[in-house]
């Protein structure tokens, strides 16, 4: 089965105290592990010439694809600060969800494919979402302990990318940095079970869709090193480059405690 992420949750409580009188809200911290899959960079202009170039062009490479770069993200520390409350069998919450540092490691198909053509880069994502929840319970259906429950969330994400670095068997290119905001939604179905009265444990499949991450629209460069054909004494030589994009998107395990109060 392919698929482009694939998370796996590890759910910490902080459990955090009001003034003024208590209300039926669930407030948490969850610190999560992601395991990212692959995906691709591509122009978001491949035409694009002037003042900008395109990076890859509409040409193909050696593999017969187009030009691109194809990688993953590796495993993301990420942080998730939710609050929300419920009302009978529905749930809302507000979720905040940052990845502060990961990096994207893959290849170009400039080259043949036994030939250096590494590229990698820095990356972070800040999340907000608004999701409703609707957890079926003995008035939809008997299941005993365990609620079943699905949700659907919607918001923005910010995603930032640093520089870009590709290394070739002679040069070292760079791309500039870049931040995109999209739109950003997720999908996610489960089954909880009370382990008290105010603690719950979840257990649920989750699609999330993050949008796009973009490089930046500005200078890129290229480092010749000393005795190359093109710069027999070394040189850097600098051009205008379009951004590219690649789709940050994929499934996901969570697994994560719930504290009412």
């Amino acid at each position: 089965m392919r698929f482009t992420r694939i998370a796996i949750y590890t759910g910490l409580i902080l459990i955090s105290l009001t003034s003024g009188t208590a209300t039926a809200n669930d407030k948490f911290l969850r610190m999560n592990l992601d395991l990212m899959g692959g995906t691709k960079f591509m122009d978001v202009d491949c035409a694009s010439s002037a003042p900008a170039a395109a990076l890859y062009g509409c040409r193909t490479g050696r593999d017969g694809a187009p030009h691109r770069s194809v990688g993953d993200f590796g495993i993301v520390p990420a942080v998730e600060l939710g609050f929300g409350y419920s009302e009978g069998a529905m749930r809302f919450e507000f979720l905040v969800e940052y990845r502060p540092r990961y990096k994207f490691k893959g290849r170009t198909n400039f080259l043949a494919a036994n030939q250096r053509q590494t590229v990698s880069a820095k990356l972070s994502s800040i999340s907000g979402m608004l999701a409703g929840f609707v957890d079926l319970t003995d008035g939809l259906g008997n299941f005993g302990s365990v609620t079943p429950f699905f949700g659907f969330g919607v918001g923005v994400a910010h995603n930032r990318i640093g520089k870009t670095t590709m290394n070739f068997p002679v040069t070292t290119t760079t791309v500039p940095s870049g931040s995109h905001t999209d739109l950003a939604w997720m999908a996610t179905t489960g089954i909880s079970t009370a382990l008290n009265e105010r603690v719950t444990l979840e257990f649920a499949w989750r699609y999330s869709n993050l949008g796009e991450v973009r490089t930046g629209r500005g200078i890129g460069s290229t480092a010749y090193p000393v005795g190359s054909n093109t710069c027999p004494e070394g040189c850097v030589r600098t051009y205008g480059l379009s951004p590219t994009r690649a789709k940050l998107a994929g499934h996901g395990i969570r697994m994560s405690l719930r504290y009412s109060f």
